[in-house]
Formats: structure tokens, sequence, C-alpha cells
């Protein structure tokens, strides 16, 4: 079960290396929370999604968008009160440039997270985007609080930005506190840089993270590879020459990944093989991670 952000990406239609150089968009459901959530369901896993949007044009289309995909909307709060919130996101092989017209998602509240459907997970993932508005954050601290509560197992992203949460001290203090509570995060490169500044080795990242309570840590490094430390061991996994064709959602597809081949049972290093195989599908592709994957294939790639 993911529990945050649900979306509209307004991706540009051709490539561009920023905003100011993209003149068209197209429509996209969007938001890691929910990206995780249909990956995971694109990999034959079952998901979940608790999230707020508005009751429009726009917030009906996420959820039809989800329900294609097969992710349960049971827990979708839908708000006429609100709009749904919009991401403007340039198209690029590297990081993409991006800026947030934010309501919806953010006005998720504690008591609409049903008891229910922390009870049926058995995993509650969430996002730093989500955690950096009240009362999402409330809402997402009490998920998590109940997760704990029901033994269930708890993966963050920490996809920190200045953009989206401006008070950096804010977001130290509150990453600092659920990591206490946090089985996996999946920092990238970027997102450590941001967070907790520039100048420190990749080791030295991981570190932090661990330090704070995650009891296992992937650090991506896009083309440089990924670092995978659990249980005190640390493993370097190298990159793979590949063409990137577009690398927007790239982080989703990794998480869907890694995410699948825990809740399979594989230890973390295998995990991030497997999560490895998936990210490549989606730089490969423009657009959304394919639908067509077939898990087992995937693994066969990886045992190969």
């Amino acid at each position: 079960m993911a529990i945050g952000e649900l979306l509209i990406d307004l991706i540009s239609t051709e490539p561009a290396p920023s905003l100011r150089d993209s003149a068209g968009f197209g429509r996209h459901q969007g938001g890691a929370a929910a990206n995780l959530a249909v990956n995971v369901a694109k990999l034959g896993g079952r998901s979940a999604l608790v999230a707020k949007t508005g009751i429009g044009a726009f917030g009906q289309y996420c959820k039809n968008e989800l329900n294609r995909f097969g992710v349960l909307t049971d827990y979708l709060v839908m708000d006429h009160r609100v709009r749904t919130t919009m991401v403007f996101v340039a198209r690029t092989a590297g990081t993409p440039d991006f800026e947030v017209a934010r309501q919806g998602d953010a006005e998720l509240r504690p008591e609409e997270v049903a008891e229910e459907a922390i009870a049926r997970a058995r995993l509650v993932h969430t996002t730093a985007f989500a955690l950096s508005r009240e009362p999402c954050r409330s809402a997402v601290l009490h998920a998590v609080r109940l997760a704990k509560q029901h033994g269930r197992l708890v993966s963050l992203d920490p996809n920190y930005h200045p953009d989206v949460w401006r008070n950096l001290f804010e977001a130290r203090a509150v990453l600092g506190e659920l990591y206490r509570l946090v089985d996996l995060t999946k920092p990238s490169l970027d997102d450590a840089e941001r967070l907790w500044g520039p100048g420190r080795t990749p080791e030295e990242y991981v570190e932090i993270y661990a330090e704070l309570g995650a009891g296992t840590v992937v650090l991506t490094m896009g083309s440089e590879g990924a670092i995978v430390r659990h249980d005190g061991d640390t493993t370097y996994l190298p990159p793979r020459a590949l063409e990137v064709a577009d690398a927007t959602g790239a982080g989703d597809a990794y998480w869907s990944g890694f995410l699948v081949a825990w809740l399979d049972g594989h230890a973390p290093e295998q995990c991030a093989l497997f999560a490895r195989e998936v990210v490549e599908r989606k730089l490969r592709t423009v657009g959304p991670l394919p639908q067509n994957l077939d898990r087992r294939d995937l693994y066969a790639a990886v045992a190969g």
C-alpha cells in the first residue's frame, strides 16, 4: 500500500533540457507514490493507494488510470473542495526539470487513512513529497505508526527537493523522526546531496541513512550504479551501458522492482539486480514503464 501523491504530470511532448524550452505537454497520471503502485501492478503484484485528489476531470482521469492498471482505489479520497495537484515536467535523459502546482494531494488528513487499508497490506510505502506539507504529513505519520502496530514493513522514498519542501531543517527533522520506523529506503544520489549537502562520498550518504534507523539502504547513482547496505554489510552494483530514451519515472520503476522482489522473499542484493532489470526497460522507453513485463522473464535475466 502506497500513501502519498497522486497527481497530473504534464510532460513535455518533445525532449527539452528545461521547462523554458518546452512548448507542448502531454497529460499523464503521476506522483511517486501512485507511480509505484501502478508499476507494482504492472509487475504482477497487488497494490493499493491512499491519496487525495479533486473530484473533477483530472481526479477522475487519475482514478481511471489506476483502475486500468489494476491498482486498488477503495481508499482514494476525492474531495470537491480541492483541485488535483499538477506537475509540469521536461522530458530529458537526465534529472527532469519540473514545477509543481500543489493542492489536493497535500490535503489528505489522518482520519481519511483507513486502518483496514494498513491491516490488509504487507508493506506501507511513502515519500518525502507527501511528508512536505500538512495535513498530509500527519496522515502519513499516522499510517506509518499504524503499520508498525500491525507488524507491517515500511519503506520511504526520501525524494526531497527544495522546490517542494523549502524548509530544509524541517525536512531533516521530520525524516529523522520517521526513519526510526523505516525498514527500507532508496535515496538517489541527487536526493542525498539535496538533503544533506554536496561533497560527501556515496558511502558517507549511505551511512547517514543507516544511522537514522533504516535497516536496508539502497543508494542509486544513475550511470554510476548502486550501493546496497543491509545489516551492516555493503555491496556495490556496477552500472551497465545503456542508451537512455527517457529518464522520467526511472526512480519509481526501480522502487517497484526492488519492492516486488523483496516481497517475493529475495535478499537485498538480488532485489537490486531485479530492480536494475526493471529500470533499464523503463529507461529505454519514452513514457511510463511498459505493461507487458513478465517478472519470470526478469528473474531469468537476473539469473543469466
